[in-house]
């Protein structure tokens, strides 16, 4: 997959990694992004970056209907980035109902949903698929239960995905990020990759077809330690 006159689509595109890789794909010479957001006028400022090139769609994951409308919108695109996501604090024993829902409709279904209005056009233009995930998608931690659930289950679609989308010519791509330096991640005390860094190692990964990216150096090091010992590493985010 090459990034250079790809035709992309971003889920969540106004801020934080969404944002930093509509600026990537900007620079590795896509010809044409779709912006996403769940509404238009956050997305005046990266409009700005590129009016010719970037086409602002209003997209609430969790509305399918909004997604079959950009679905429609969007015919050409070459590339479907995954990466709107929410996060909820508690623990999975007294988290309320209501976070887990709230993490589950944007993080899983709305991947789910989002891959299959544009499958045909990926299996028509032979493209791509990128779902940006997390580490703690490999081993949770506890004070993030409903989110770690959310983004492990969409771990899960992602292989299913691979490899349903595989006999169609379709590529899938499972991006696993430690702590990111956004809004989402603002009261998360630990090291935090730039937004640009992380965009940057996923426009590679998937020129490299690597499926599974890890994008940042402490997302390289947990990968490391958990293919090696994955209790080892559940133990020790258990501590977290």
């Amino acid at each position: 997959m090459q990034i250079k006159n790809s035709v992309a689509l971003v889920t969540g595109a106004n801020r934080g990694i969404g944002r930093a890789l509509v600026e990537s794909l900007l620079d590795q010479g896509a010809s044409r992004i779709y912006a996403t957001a769940r509404r238009l006028q956050d997305l005046d400022a990266i409009i700005a970056l590129a009016p010719k090139r970037i086409s602002p769609l209003q997209v609430d994951v969790t509305k399918p209907a909004e997604i079959a409308d950009a679905a429609t919108k969007a015919m050409d695109i070459t590339l479907l980035i995954n990466n709107a996501g929410t996060l909820d604090f508690g623990s999975v024993l007294d988290a309320p109902s209501e976070a887990f829902r709230r993490d589950f409709d944007v993080n899983f279904y709305g991947t789910l949903h989002a891959t299959r209005a544009f499958a045909p056009a990926l299996i028509r233009n032979k493209g791509a698929v990128v779902n940006v995930l997390t580490v703690v998608a490999l081993a949770s931690i506890p004070r993030i239960g409903p989110y770690n659930a959310s983004k492990a289950a969409a771990w899960s679609l992602t292989q299913s995905l691979r490899a349903d989308l595989a006999k169609h010519g379709v590529q899938v791509f499972g991006v696993f990020p430690g702590p990111v330096d956004t809004d989402m991640a603002r009261s998360v005390e630990m090291t935090k990759a730039s937004p640009q860094a992380v965009a940057r190692e996923v426009l590679a990964g998937i020129e490299s077809g690597i499926e599974d990216i890890f994008p940042d150096p402490m997302s390289k090091q947990v990968y490391g330690a958990w293919a090696a010992d994955h209790k080892a590493v559940e133990r020790q985010f258990a501590t977290i």
